[in-house]
């Protein structure tokens, strides 16, 4: 049997779309990740904005991590576009954090939740390994579609 894709029909969440985390690109002191928007429903969806993004603790609860709009090191963030996804289609967003002992009390994140926006469903990705769960500042980009070729 072939696995299910994540975004098939019977996974697909009641908002219509899915947000999937790539995997954490690393350099001196910072990290990100690519997260992806998918519209995993029949209908078309209207983006617009950033990701909703909040760091959760060991036992589930947030953390006070300031989330901030803005680009970082990975990637320059160009401000949000309106975006109509048609079913299958997707845009991305990037995410990173800075964990140094200059920036501040350096608090430990077991897990990130995500959603498209505050008022879809979000979907929490554990952060496993070593220095990625020490952060004291998160960074997003709005959503924006990949450029052409």
């Amino acid at each position: 049997l072939a696995p299910t894709p994540a975004a098939s029909a019977s996974g697909c969440p009641a908002s219509g779309v899915v947000v999937e985390m790539g995997p954490v690109q690393t350099a001196m002191f910072h990290r990100a990740v690519t997260l992806t928007l998918v519209n995993c429903g029949k209908k078309p969806y209207h983006v617009h904005g950033y990701p909703s993004v909040r760091a959760l603790g060991d036992d589930g609860e947030r953390i006070p991590v300031p989330v901030n709009a803005g680009g970082s090191m990975f990637g320059n963030d160009e401000g949000p576009e309106d975006v109509e996804l048609k079913p299958g289609a997707s845009v991305t967003s990037t995410l990173a954090w800075v964990s140094t002992q200059e920036g501040g009390d350096l608090i430990e994140g077991d897990a990130l939740e995500i959603a498209a926006a505050p008022d879809t469903g979000a979907r929490v990705f554990p952060l496993e390994g070593h220095d990625i769960r020490l952060m004291d500042e998160l960074n997003t980009t709005a959503w924006r579609t990949a450029p052409a070729g």
